[in-house]
C-alpha cells in the first residue's frame, strides 16, 4: 500500500529534483503500478503517483511519478 502525502504535488516534485537526479513523468511506467507514494495536494485534491527506481543492489537511480486522473 501507498503512502499517502498531503502536500502540493509540484512542490514535492521540485524538492526531489533537487535530492535525486533523475525525475521524469512517465505515465505508463511499470514502478507505478504500486507507488511508493501518493502525493495529495489538500487544496485542490490533485493526486500524482511517485516511485523510486532502484537498481538490484537497492542504489536509488531516480524518480518516476504520473497524475491520477
Amino acid at each position: 500500500m501507498a503512502t499517502v502525502i498531503k502536500r502540493d504535488p509540484g512542490k514535492f516534485l521540485r524538492e526531489l529534483r533537487v535530492h535525486y537526479g533523475d525525475v521524469w513523468k512517465m505515465p505508463t511506467s511499470k514502478y507505478l503500478i504500486q507507488p511508493d507514494f501518493v502525493v495529495v495536494d489538500p487544496k485542490t485534491g490533485k493526486k500524482t503517483k511517485v516511485s523510486f527506481v532502484s537498481l538490484d543492489d537497492g542504489e536509488v537511480v531516480g524518480v518516476v511519478y504520473d497524475d491520477l486522473g
